[in-house]
């Protein structure tokens, strides 16, 4: 298939002189079709050509050879080159792969790189709140994306289940776990006792010290500590399953912070040799000052314990031995965002080749709050994402049953709404901004949300049934009957799919996609209002009902690549 923007792209590089690289990264899609099908802004070279945007594109325009089969027009509006490609090729060419390819949109060749990815990563004993549906669900869509691609990807959820608190946990459960029953709604009970101690140790010094204490006896391998965090975390992963099930989320890896904590000190000892490490008020600790970081990162705590960043240090070795990674990206909240700064420089000391310190990345996304405030399981305000998910099916189900009561399999379909929409609501905005969390809105079945894009796939569907699903084959189409405006602006959407999955994992945004999806569903509801597909003249029916069923396949791939499922019927 023609990749039109690598040919504009090699164009101006040999026209410019500028790498092609570049020059591909700047070409953009216009929002207004009536400035062409992509558009170069020539100010990015300005400063490089030392010349005003008008006159580099004026010298471009001139000194451009391109195929002039395949871009039919370029013009200059303040400083941009828009071009104007061949629809007709495009529409035969783009129409044509999504008939002989299953999964339209997929590399053509396998990447040959290695790309490791940590997310969800919720707290061992802990509820699962909606915070932790953030990364779960931006992770599992950068995981479908890059293998989708062709990459090969490691997914690890590297559960909390090491640190501090859980000497917190065994001490508040030696003090008052005969009061609870852990065979019923675990997590809640051992969240209970950890509020409960968090209470007591603000009143009590004596207490935070047993609970350090605890947690000391833990990395020793005390008999008592091991067996009650064996507990804890095999009741905690058990409930973690049943959140995992119903977003259809996998890992490869469960390796979480206790896997590591053998593996500290051969960390310790290289930074050790390095010299890099120094003694700060008891602690032990790399100063990155140097490097214009102000906070050290800490290795030993004064009583000898090590902490998280020890263990993520030993992952990234772990991970670099293991995986070869090429990229190591984690997913989490901004707010680790001077961890993640931290241990990436200290990395640096560690004695791995340049490939895996540079490869080391960090996606971050913004806080999700209550209408009330940021939520803290300390506290005990969160809402937990089993509630969320299954309140979403039930709200789905309602809807269905009020609008279309004699829907088969509405149980079945009430969960695939209810999850997408919920699914959806993380990722149809950008992954840095705040989210205050707001049932309703995410459960609006009008507008842009996951419910819209589902309904648009089933629409798609009930075309394709009015015909008994016979699709007609591309070489029986006339693609002359598919240039207008209507038919025009979905083919160009469905071209731009794997630019669109490139774009994404460019910049870590699985939102790109989101949106892509919103913007194919309502080019395909104006192509059905504006253009009778069901009519009398045959050739033009068939051209339109292979246009919606390529319209049906990139909805139904793309949303599977974002973890969204597809009802056949609504």
């Amino acid at each position: 298939m023609t990749d039109f923007k690598s040919e504009i792209a090699s164009a101006i590089a040999i026209a410019t002189k500028i790498e092609k690289s570049e020059i591909y990264g700047y070409i953009e899609v216009p929002k207004d079709i009536n400035n062409g099908d992509y558009a170069f802004p020539c100010f990015k070279l300005a400063k490089a050509l030392k010349k005003a945007p008008q006159t580099i594109a004026e010298d471009i325009k001139n000194n451009i050879t391109i195929d002039n089969n395949k871009i039919l027009k370029i013009d200059i509006v303040s400083g941009y080159l828009n071009f104007y490609i061949n629809k007709k090729i495009m529409a035969e060419e783009v129409l044509e792969r999504i008939e002989n390819k299953e999964d339209f949109g997929k590399a053509l060749a396998q990447n040959n790189k290695n790309i490791v990815i940590d997310y969800s990563s919720p707290n061992i004993a802990k509820p699962f709140h909606i915070g932790h549906l953030k990364t779960t669900v931006i992770g599992g869509a950068l995981y479908n994306i890059y293998k989708y691609l062709g990459y090969n990807v490691t997914g690890v959820n590297h559960l909390g289940d090491y640190g501090t608190q859980f000497g917190k946990l065994i001490e508040g459960y030696k003090l008052w776990g005969n009061e609870y029953d852990l065979e019923e709604n675990p997590i809640d009970k051992l969240a209970e006792i950890y509020k409960r101690i968090n209470e007591l140790c603000k009143e009590d010094e004596n207490v935070l010290n047993n609970c350090r204490e605890n947690f000391k006896l833990l990395e020793q391998g005390d008999e008592y500590c091991t067996r009650l965090w064996q507990e804890f975390k095999d009741l905690s992963i058990k409930e973690f399953q049943k959140i995992y099930d119903l977003l259809g989320t996998k890992f490869d890896s469960w390796n979480g912070e206790a896997f590591y904590a053998d593996k500290t000190d051969e960390v310790i000892k290289i930074l050790k040799d390095k010299g890099v490490l120094k003694e700060s008020e008891g602690a032990i600790i790399v100063d990155l000052s140097d490097v214009g970081i102000e906070t050290p990162c800490i290795v030993c705590k004064s009583n000898g314990s090590t902490i998280y960043a020890t263990r993520d240090l030993a992952a990234i070795l772990y991970r670099a031995r293991t995986y070869d990674y090429d990229k190591c990206i984690y997913v989490t909240s901004y707010e680790q965002n001077l961890h993640f700064k931290q241990i990436f420089e200290v990395a640096k000391f560690l004695g791995l080749d340049e490939k895996y310190t540079k490869g080391l990345e960090h996606v971050p996304y913004g806080f999700v709050r209550l209408s009330t405030g940021k939520m803290s399981t300390r506290l005990g305000n969160f809402v937990k994402v089993e509630d969320l998910l299954n309140d979403a099916i039930s709200e789905a189900k309602r809807i269905i049953e009020e609008k279309n009561p004699d829907l088969d399999n509405k149980e079945e379909t009430a969960k695939k709404v209810g999850i997408g929409a919920v699914i959806f609501n993380d990722l149809a905005t950008s992954r840095i901004k705040d989210e205050v969390f707001d049932i309703k809105a995410m459960l609006n079945f009008q507008g842009e949300t996951g419910p819209y894009i589902q309904y648009t796939y089933v629409r798609t569907n009930s075309v394709l049934e009015k015909v008994n699903n016979n699709k007609p084959k591309f070489k029986d189409i006339d693609i002359e009957l598919l240039q207008d405006d209507y038919s025009i602006n979905i083919i160009k959407l469905i071209y731009n799919f794997e630019d669109i999955l490139n774009q994404v994992i460019d910049k870590s945004e699985p939102s790109i996609l989101a949106r892509y999806l919103i913007d194919l569903s309502k080019a395909f509801s104006l192509f059905y209002s504006e253009n009778k597909i069901i009519c009398d003249d045959k050739n033009l029916q068939e051209a339109r009902v292979y246009l919606t069923y390529a319209t049906g396949k990139v909805l139904k791939n793309g949303a599977k690549l974002l973890g969204i499922e597809m009802p056949e019927k609504m």
